[in-house]
């Protein structure tokens, strides 16, 4: 599932393309993804001009002079294509711009998601609203941290992918920040100590900064827009790599579940 470095990674593929620029035509080719989309979409988007891109989470924004904005969540398989040679099958939803470029959502699997929000109200809005802080901004802190782990007896790994307590952190990335503070995925939440709060922050900063400057990671159907793979894989220290060697001390990454999904970690290193 494309997480928050490759969510980061496509809208800054996609900004050149977007920003500024206003939408000649508008093409829907399904009725919709994981959901129908806005029946007002084509209406709403044609003749709209882009006024910036952001992401909140895992979720890309699209503003627009209408005072709308749409909201796309890449679910499972989805990614942006720009200007592709032919459309695929799976371009499920086709913007073209007066300048004469094609962008098209491709979503094989169609677990992803299309929404119009008012721009005023995007705080307010469903997925958004309980959003914890973004982890790449000033309010991912040791205090805030502290403060949602306290008396908590899940695991911390499984508390770091609520997203309410950290928005857009996914399981890679958070199995990479655990191992590189040394805290054991399967620790409580209330048994993190303080002294390992601030190396946490700091390693989920990192791991996900690392992965954008990489172009995230590309595990199956995950590609940027400009159709380049992301290389961060190959820097994953813990990830995916049951029985290899960890690269801090030697001992062999082990596997397990935690709420239904994989975590690696080292247990020499991680405590």
């Amino acid at each position: 599932m494309p997480e928050l470095p490759e969510v980061e990674t496509t809208l800054r593929g996609l900004t050149p393309y977007l920003a500024g620029k206003r939408l000649s035509r508008v093409e829907v080719r399904r009725a919709g993804l994981r959901r129908p989309f806005p029946p007002d979409l084509v209406q709403v988007l044609t003749g709209a001009r882009v006024t910036a891109l952001s992401r909140r989470a895992k979720y890309g924004l699209i503003h627009t002079d209408r005072d709308q904005t749409m909201v796309f969540h890449l679910g499972m398989s989805g990614r942006w294509r720009i200007d592709p040679d032919a459309v695929e099958k799976h371009d499920h939803l086709i913007l073209t711009t007066e300048a004469g470029h094609v962008l098209a959502l491709n979503d094989a699997r169609r677990f992803g998601s299309v929404d119009l929000v008012e721009s005023a109200a995007l705080d307010t809005w469903g997925p958004l609203a309980a959003l914890g802080p973004e982890p790449l901004g000033p309010d991912l802190t040791a205090a805030h941290l502290g403060a949602a782990l306290a008396g908590r007896v899940s695991p911390v790994k499984v508390l770091l992918l609520d997203q309410g307590i950290v928005a857009g952190l996914g399981n890679i990335y958070v199995c990479e920040a655990l191992h590189r503070a040394g805290i054991s995925p399967q620790r409580a939440g209330a048994a993190v100590r303080q002294k390992d709060l601030p190396p946490l922050v700091r390693a989920i900063r990192d791991v996900l900064a690392e992965s954008i400057a990489a172009g995230g990671s590309t595990i199956r159907d995950y590609a940027q827009p400009n159709g380049e793979l992301g290389y961060f894989a190959a820097n994953w220290r813990v990830y995916g790599r049951e029985g290899e060697a960890c690269h801090g001390c030697g001992a062999p990454i082990v596997r397990g579940v935690q709420a239904s999904r994989s975590s690696f970690w080292c247990p020499a290193c991680q405590k």
